[in-house]
Order: structure tokens, then C-alpha cells, then sequence
């Protein structure tokens, strides 16, 4: 009976001592997740206002209208590029968190 008691306190602060690696994995990835999302809603941002700016410098100039359908097609293009580009970066990170804790899965087992 006693032999038990001590092998089941020796599993429990076994198993506590691998859990706190886990969790801490997880707030990492789940750090690097946020962080990912705050980088990219700056870069939209220095999007939004770097356009903003363009489309006001037209007020201050004349400017034709082939250059303006020409600048308004080339945001439309950096749009597009920004966003294929942070779904791309999301995904990897997907991946890698993926891959981490797979590789952590099959190394506790």
C-alpha cells in the first residue's frame, strides 16, 4: 500500500513537471501568434495611411486621369500582394506551430 502511495506522488509530480513545458510551448505560440497579427495590422495600416497620402497629393497638383486609373490600379495590386503575402505568413506560422507540436507529441510518447 505504501509502495503505491509513493509511485502514484512520483507519476503525479512527473506529470506536473512535463505539463509546465507544454503550457509553457503553448502561451509561446500563442505569443507569436499575436505578435504575427499585430505586425500585420501595422502594415496595413502604413498601407491605408501611405495611400491615403497619395490620393491627397492629387488635390494639391493636377494630375491626369491615365495616372490617377494607373496609381488607383497599382494600389489595388499592393492590396492584393499585402494580403496573398500575410495569408502566406499566417499559414507558415500554422505550419511550424503544427510541426512543433507534433515533433513535442512524439517525443513525450
Amino acid at each position: 500500500m505504501r509502495n503505491l502511495l509513493v509511485v502514484m506522488i512520483a507519476t503525479l509530480i512527473l506529470s506536473l513537471s512535463v505539463a509546465s513545458p507544454v503550457r509553457a510551448q503553448n502561451s509561446n505560440l500563442r505569443e507569436q501568434s499575436k505578435q504575427l497579427k499585430l505586425q500585420q495590422k501595422r502594415e496595413r495600416n502604413a498601407l491605408k495611411i501611405q495611400q491615403k497620402n497619395i490620393k491627397a497629393s492629387w488635390n494639391k497638383q493636377p494630375v491626369s486621369k491615365a495616372i490617377r486609373l494607373q496609381s488607383k490600379h497599382q494600389m489595388e495590386r499592393d492590396w492584393r500582394s499585402m494580403r496573398e503575402r500575410q495569408k502566406d505568413a499566417r499559414q507558415d506560422l500554422a505550419d511550424h506551430q503544427r510541426t512543433l507540436r507534433d515533433r513535442q507529441r512524439l517525443d513525450h510518447s
